[in-house]
């Protein structure tokens, strides 16, 4: 299986860092395409992202060719055939054509080759296996250009061998289907991920959560997700249960607010019902401190917003911050089930921070050493003590009023305390 096509609207291969690296890696009896996902999003007419080549040439010619070029060459890989040159600040990973020898996993024994057929059959997918030359001709010797046609995402030969060199490309499959495929994923790939979902559990909780927001934040992502819950393969990523429903709808309400996708509030409506949900997210998929804080931010309470009205809202506005208030509240917006009847007071209270800005806090700790509160941990607490009381009565900025809020919290403390 053999096709080519040419890819006429691809300047890049022209003129600019990539096309002087192909220029570089050809001649002299050595050949360099491009090959991946820079192929596969140049024909669908979507950014291309990272642009990655393949050489017939060995890396040590890599590096020497880069070196009389005066190109900045750094082995990231060298032993398996990759380096990475960097040409007017764009990295460019060149791997020398390979061939598996022994595959176990993720640490297959390689041989470095010269043919773009052995080195396309080692792929995942067709729609990755593609390459194109400095000409702009695509070469396709594993039948992507059909399946980009067809959006269609299947595995390279086998799909039960394509698995068992690396279990993540069950996820990578339905992350993949999810950015480029539409209907349903391919029937036998899909099995052959069901056959070996047991081998999720030897991927680090770091690739996992790699794959998988990236697959939370693609166009198909709903439909991606419930084909793998049907197929019993949410269970071992999270270790609990999933909510298809508020992940749907979720979408629907980033879109109604004109939101980009958030991985972290996906994952949150489709994993999230309390806390101890997100404490168990966090800890599987190894989110980094931020995504952590943010996911147990919306997980908390959230379902008081249900029935929020305007001063509640503004009292959590004030106490969270625009970012962490919009995140909770989009989570129990979707929990409610999304674009709906109640889609109007969801928006009003999705969008108050567009329309009011909270007030700072006018009291200082002076005001309270004034009316005798010593320094220390009492007042701090006298201090939150009157911040409580600033915002029951509905953020007051009259003198008089702030004077009020500080002689009832001295008077509340020292009540308390006996003062």
């Amino acid at each position: 299986m053999s096709e080519a096509r040419v890819l006429s609207d691809a300047p890049w291969l022209r003129s600019g860092p990539a096309a002087r690296v192909l220029k570089l890696l050809n001649g002299d009896g050595e050949e360099a395409r491009v090959i991946g996902g820079a192929v596969r999003n140049a024909l669908l007419g979507i950014p291309l992202g990272d642009i990655d080549i393949a050489t017939t040439a060995l890396p040590e010619e890599v590096v020497r060719r880069a070196r009389v070029a005066g190109i900045k060459c750094v082995p990231t890989g060298i032993d398996h055939g990759t380096v990475t040159l960097v040409v007017e600040s764009h990295p460019f990973e060149v791997t020398t054509l390979r061939e598996d020898t022994e595959t176990f996993g993720r640490k297959a024994k390689v041989a470095f080759g010269r043919d773009w057929v052995r080195d396309a059959e080692r792929r995942d997918f067709t729609i990755n296996g593609l390459s194109v030359d400095a000409g702009g001709v695509v070469h396709d010797h594993v039948g992507g250009l059909a399946d980009i046609e067809a959006k269609r995402v299947r595995f390279i030969g086998d799909p039960g061998q394509r698995i068992a060199e690396d279990y993540l490309r069950i996820l990578r499959f339905f992350r993949m289907h999810a950015a480029y495929g539409v209907g349903e994923p391919d029937r036998a790939g899909y099995l052959a991920c069901i056959d070996g979902r047991a081998g999720l559990s030897t991927l680090s909780a770091e690739r996992v959560r790699m794959e998988m927001l990236k697959l939370l934040v693609a166009e198909g992502a709903a439909v991606a997700l419930q084909a793998m819950a049907d197929a019993g393969l949410l269970l071992p990523v999270f270790g609990g249960v999933t909510y298809s429903g508020p992940f749907a709808a979720m979408i629907a309400a980033e879109r109604e607010m004109g939101l980009p996708p958030s991985a972290v509030r996906r994952l949150a409506a489709l994993t999230v019902a309390v806390t101890e949900d997100a404490k168990r997210v966090s800890a599987r998929l190894r989110l980094s401190n931020a995504e952590a804080k943010t996911l147990d931010s919306m997980g908390h309470r959230w379902w008081r917003l249900a029935t929020s009205d305007d001063a509640r809202a503004r009292r959590l506005l004030y106490r969270l911050g625009e970012d962490a208030y919009r995140d909770r509240l989009m989570l129990a917006w979707a929990r409610a089930g999304g674009v709906g009847d109640g889609a109007p007071r969801w928006h009003d209270l999705a969008t108050l921070p567009q329309r009011w800005t909270a007030p700072k806090f006018p009291l200082k700790a002076a005001d309270f050493i004034s009316r005798g509160i010593a320094q220390g941990p009492a007042l701090g607490h006298v201090l939150a003590l009157a911040e409580d009381a600033w915002l029951a009565a509905g953020f007051p900025l009259d003198p008089s009023a702030i004077a009020a809020v500080a002689d009832q919290a001295a008077a509340r403390f020292a009540r308390d305390h006996r003062l």
